[in-house]
């Protein structure tokens, strides 16, 4: 799936990640990311950009995003199968 989201935007950071990180992933919500929805808990996603993936939660009003989780990964991701 696509999951783009509109500003005005609103992450909170749950693990205080470097505020690189929350800048990047603010960035490419908001111009657009393949994403995974998580199969057993509604509006949670994996998503992956460069080398970079993401684990979050999108907030109902879909202006709030919950970063909790965030790692590097071996090779860079480009989209997700």
């Amino acid at each position: 799936m696509f999951l783009k989201i509109d500003k005005p935007l609103s992450i909170d950071n749950l693990k205080n990640y470097p505020k690189e990180v929350e800048q990047q992933l603010a960035e490419i919500l908001i111009s657009g990311v393949a994403a995974r929805m998580d199969p057993n808990r509604k509006n949670f996603y994996d998503l992956y950009h460069g080398d970079r993936g993401f684990f979050i939660h999108v907030r109902p009003c879909r202006h709030k995003v919950l970063l909790l989780a965030t790692w590097l990964t071996e090779l860079p991701h480009h989209e997700i199968a």
